[in-house]
């Protein structure tokens, strides 16, 4: 039947119940007019589905499936290509399961590393966000299932998440928090967007007309469905009303509300026949894309997870060149994490892996290996003295540290950076006995590194790598792969040091995001800080040269694309891939900018001695802000260097471009601006000081000083009443008005 006849044969009372779920998982099926359901479950790292029925098998019995590593892990790789491969194998087991929408992935920024699900969240910076985000959905997608970009929007933290109101000025809005959406939605066309719990600016986003009407539907053209979180919808009408088009879960309560808001006139039937229509069409896509897979290859996905935590893993420090490991080696393997393997975050992602590489086990393969727990809450002091015992005559020593469940999971937020004292200690101890100590972190973000660092030879931020992390763990130790996986955040020296340490997390009422569009590096940058470990950071076992910076052109315009080429050399004797980075620095803007911003990357893969040429392109909006007064982004005439390097910190080549827009996208003054800003302006500098002349109101007027810092507004009352002739006064009101 055809969308439009089956909405023609649908009454009123099931065209409401069509815009929520029929149960926790699945979507309203209505016999009478052909329609069946389909199955939503949860799967940002892979499939999530619950065995039962219950509320309660959420977070258990749950079906096998491929646990590949968490989003901060998969952005940690910067390989777009591998991401969407990584989005069919868990396109192919949605299939095989039945499921026709993957709620995921998360695009929530990092304005805190204490976010509790900050691992479900790809990066601290929009764009690479909206990379990766893009390219897990087109391979999910391209597989016959939809997706859910979630949590629209300003959702970065768990405490209070259901009620706090997330106080953001629009520019950071616009160039932060809802960059990766407006990504995703225009480059991969998601079939739907899940809406946040929280408020926005005092309006929950179940009903934020604006946002989900106004910008997502209208201005981006978004023709998919918008759904809720589950249990954020606190008014139905006004969730109707305001442009979401499911509520979940199911069962709906709710429809009378809808009904009698219809009846008395407040809701009309095009306002609902539309989100019906949006349900339909989804539906539809469901059904029409379904495919058979009977069988899972688990060996060939198992194989692709292990890919994906290879280029994720990151070399953060490797003193005299300690990593890799000789085969053969003697090595003392330490830590619980070896042989429980932290693999992945808790909450609405804890999955049930198809399989699970036990660490210890696979470095057992390359080397003559020996465990030891290292760390016991009961008694470490015992477990101290063994992993001594143990460690004190290997050729090295690897240990395994990091965040448990308890420090970080959705549902609360962290309250440190730290990992536990047990672990520490445990570096502590076996660093006293062997100076070749190996740190492998399991963590879904940030941790504080300085606590430990001056007592370890090489650290690997390992993340929480999925099923296949065990054995990609050991293949970058003993050099069987090449580690290239770059920081997809910043590791700060301290807590304090943060950008929203002041204001995170707020209160139950409200968080004010007063760091504005200083997150992550933009905010070490602009601050001149020192960190532990800058975004983009990440080591190589061979070394790589940057040469012959080109640009196809040096002065640009509106609609203009900037080709940006660098060649890169393999000057060390291993093959490895190397992650070049394009910064721009705006010289001079009449709004506070970022030292620099990412606006464009690309993996390189090269032999010992090869040279390749990166080749990057930047369009328009790499050059632009969001100008608040002109309600769009645009370009400040001037001046702006390419920035090109290996990290945010690491920067090798520059140069410079010049950009001559149409228009002047600089704020306009009004009478409300100082004498000051005036004169400082130069489109009105020149006109402003020969009126000024002519009142002779110049530096050496003991007026001057005081004019300088008055709005305009109150200059042109005072001046009168200071024997000034109304003639002139009345020039400066013509000049400024």
């Amino acid at each position: 039947m055809q969308m439009e006849e089956r909405i023609r044969q649908m009454t009123i009372e099931e065209k409401i119940n069509l815009l929520a779920g029929a149960s926790f998982w699945t979507t309203q099926a209505i016999e009478r007019v052909q329609l069946p359901s389909i199955t939503l479950t949860d799967g940002p790292h892979g499939l999530r589905l619950s065995a039962g029925t219950d509320m309660g098998d959420m977070l258990s019995q749950t079906k096998p499936a491929t646990a590949f590593p968490i989003e901060a892990a998969m952005a940690a790789t910067w390989n777009e290509a591998l991401i969407q491969e990584a989005g069919a194998v868990i396109a192919e087991e949605c299939q095989h399961y039945d499921v026709g929408i993957l709620l995921g992935p998360g695009l929530n920024g990092k304005r805190s590393p204490l976010g509790g699900r900050n691992f479900e969240y790809f990066s601290e910076d929009p764009f690479l966000t909206g990379k990766m985000g893009t390219a897990f959905v087109k391979g999910v997608q391209q597989g016959g299932v939809g997706t859910s970009i979630k949590h629209f929007v300003a959702n970065e933290q768990e405490t209070n998440r259901m009620v706090v109101s997330s106080e953001v000025d629009e520019r950071a809005l616009r160039e932060l928090y809802m960059l990766p959406f407006e990504m995703v939605v225009k480059d991969a066309q998601p079939w739907t967007v899940m809406c946040a719990y929280n408020r926005v600016n005092g309006t929950h986003m179940a009903n934020h007309d604006w946002l989900l009407n106004g910008v997502l539907k209208n201005e981006w053209l978004f023709d998919g469905l918008v759904m809720s979180d589950w249990g954020a919808v606190v008014d139905k009408v006004a969730s109707v009303q305001g442009g979401l088009d499911l509520e979940m879960p199911g069962p709906g309560t709710r429809g009378a509300e809808v009904l009698a808001a219809y009846r008395e006139g407040k809701l009309s039937e095009k306002v609902i026949d539309e989100h019906v229509r949006r349900v339909l069409n989804v539906i539809d896509k469901v059904l029409t894309n379904k495919r058979n897979v009977p069988n899972l290859d688990v060996e060939r996905h198992h194989a692709a997870a292990r890919k994906v935590a290879e280029e994720a893993i990151v070399l953060l420090k490797n003193a005299e060149g300690i990593l890799p490991l000789a085969k053969g080696a003697k090595v003392a393997v330490v830590g619980q994490f070896a042989v429980e393997p932290r693999f992945q975050g808790g909450g609405s992602s804890h999955m049930n892996p198809a399989r699970l590489d036990s660490p210890y086990e696979e470095i057992a393969k390359y080397a003559q290996a020996v465990y030891t727990a290292g760390y016991d809450e009961t008694d470490n002091e015992a477990s101290l003295q063994e992993a001594c015992r143990v460690a004190a005559d290997q050729d090295a020593v690897i240990v395994f540290v990091g965040t448990t469940e308890k420090i970080e999971s959705e549902g609360y937020d962290r309250t440190d950076l730290h990992i536990p004292r047990s672990h520490t200690q445990l570096i502590e101890a076996v660093s006293s006995v062997n100076p070749n100590v190996v740190v492998v972190v399991n963590s879904g973000s940030a941790t504080d590194i300085g606590a430990y660092d001056e007592q370890c030879k090489a650290i690997l931020q390992a993340w929480l790598p999925g099923q296949a992390g065990g054995s990609a763990i050991a293949n970058i130790v003993f050099g069987q792969v090449n580690p290239s996986g770059k920081l997809s955040e910043t590791f700060p020296l301290a807590l304090e040091h943060t950008p929203s340490y002041l204001s995170f997390p707020g209160n139950v009422k409200q968080v004010t995001y007063a760091e504005s569009i200083f997150t992550g590096y933009r905010y070490y940058d602009k601050k001149k800080l020192d960190v532990k470990y800058p975004f983009g950071h990440g080591l190589s076992y061979t070394t790589f040269e940057y040469a012959n910076l080109r640009v196809s052109a040096k002065h640009l315009q509106n609609g203009d694309t900037l080709k940006v080429r660098v060649d890169v050399k393999n000057v060390g004797s291993r093959t490895g891939q190397e992650v070049v980075q394009v910064y721009v620095h705006d010289r001079v803007s009449s709004v506070p900018k970022a030292v620099k911003e990412l606006k464009g990357f690309v993996k390189l893969e090269l032999a010992p001695g090869e040279t390749r040429t990166a080749e990057i392109e930047l369009n328009e909006r790499a050059f632009a802000h969001y100008a608040e007064h002109l309600g769009r982004f645009a370009v400040e005439s001037g001046e702006f260097e390419i920035l090109v390097g290996a990290s945010s910190r690491d920067i090798r080549l520059t140069q410079v471009v010049e950009f001559q827009a149409e228009e002047d996208a600089r704020e306009p003054l009004t009478m409300e601006h100082s004498l000051q800003a005036w004169l400082k302006d130069d489109r009105h500098t020149e006109k402003v000081q020969h009126v000024l002349s002519q009142m002779k109101i110049e530096p050496e007027n003991p007026m001057y000083p005081l004019f300088l810092g008055m709005p305009i507004r109150t200059i042109l009352m005072v001046l009168p009443r200071r024997g000034y002739p109304q003639e002139k006064v009345d020039e400066l009101l013509n000049l400024f008005s």
